[in-house]
């Protein structure tokens, strides 16, 4: 009885010892590196690498990659690292080779620029932003900075010089957490631009510009003046004098197409009430519409003015339509007899 009693209290303490080691190795994790890690500071800490790292997490063993790129580590070089630091047992789920990325907040080149535009602008003379051509001491290229700084870019010294167009503007972008913020100061040179008419060709005097012969282009204002014209305006238009190619078009190059040609036939045109009159014309000088040109009549062979009213047409008043004057005294017409009628006629005697 006594052998048998021992036997049954041996097997209630096997019964009780199993769940109590099964409980032990459970909380006892295996550690599990990790193929892929991302970390937000500079260093890369054991619990970066492994799951279940224990007390040991907090361990720095590698400097991270530059913010905002990706490196690579070999798992035998990481588990050699570990076991500087005691950690072994590493399930490496037959990984060869760790990839380590570090966050980072990247404000884009053109944002930046866009910024700085904005900073600038209606400073000390300047435009709208979007009117700012800008040159920088050194690109900004991307931006990268920790991901713990969301702020906005707030300007806080922002300096432009209209006489050399130098500028220089600092940000600042604030930090989490009650993080000093962090600074981005950017310098170089701005001007303000205008959208212009420029020549695609070469253009001789009086020669009429077509929509193939002009580009627009972005300009410094002060290369085109505040008198820059469009494309619609030009287009139509004749040359006063010879342009050539990539050169802005300004409103004194331009004039209206001359409608009459110098030696060109034209029409003369009489017009009133109820009347309409053509002649045949030689024109003796050019003119554009509304100039006043003489016009050689081809009938009379008198010379007339007239004001150009379309292509090849001279309108004329009704005075040229006159026999011309001349110096000598005009001839007066001799008096007409006229009989009286003092007393009535007297009857014819027989």
């Amino acid at each position: 009885m006594i052998a048998r009693a021992l036997l049954s209290a041996a097997a209630l303490l096997a019964s009780l010892a199993t769940p109590a080691l099964a409980q032990t190795r459970d909380a006892i994790a295996v550690p599990v590196l990790r193929a892929e890690v991302l970390v937000s500071g500079d260093i890369v800490r054991i619990g970066d690498i492994i799951d279940n790292a224990g007390s040991a997490a907090q361990i720095a063993i590698y400097r991270a990659p530059d913010l905002g790129t990706t490196g690579s580590l070999s798992v035998a070089q990481v588990l050699n690292a570990l076991r500087a630091h005691q950690v072994i047992g590493v399930d490496t789920r037959d990984i060869r080779e760790i990839s380590v990325t570090r966050l980072a907040r990247t404000i884009e080149g053109k944002d930046v620029e866009l910024q700085v535009a904005r900073a600038l602008e209606r400073r000390n003379g300047l435009g709208d932003a979007a009117s700012l051509s800008m040159k920088f001491d050194r690109e900004p290229g991307d931006v990268r900075l920790e991901v713990g700084f969301t702020g906005g870019m707030q300007p806080t010294t922002v300096r432009y010089d209209n006489r050399n167009g130098r500028f220089d503007v600092t940000f600042e972008i604030a930090g989490e957490n009650g993080a000093a913020a962090t600074k981005l100061r950017f310098t170089g040179t701005a001007i303000e631009t205008v959208e212009a008419a420029v020549l695609a060709r070469s253009v001789e005097r009086s020669e009429i510009l077509k929509s193939s012969d002009i580009v627009v282009e972005r300009r410094p204002k002060a290369e085109v003046g505040a008198d820059a014209v469009t494309r619609d305006r030009v287009v139509g238009m004749q040359a006063r004098r010879q342009l050539r190619a990539g050169q802005p078009v300004r409103p004194a190059d331009l004039a209206k197409p001359d409608l009459v040609q110098r030696d060109q036939n034209v029409t003369l045109i009489y017009e009133a009430a109820g009347l309409y009159l053509t002649m045949r014309g030689k024109a003796l000088e050019n003119g554009t519409e509304g100039d006043v040109v003489n016009v050689m009549n081809l009938q009379s062979k008198r010379t007339v003015s007239g004001t150009v009213i379309g292509r090849g047409q001279v309108s004329i008043a009704a005075t040229v339509l006159r026999p011309a004057q001349t110096s000598e005294a005009p001839a007066v017409p001799a008096p007409v007899a006229v009989a009286t009628v003092d007393s009535p006629i007297a009857p014819k005697a027989e």
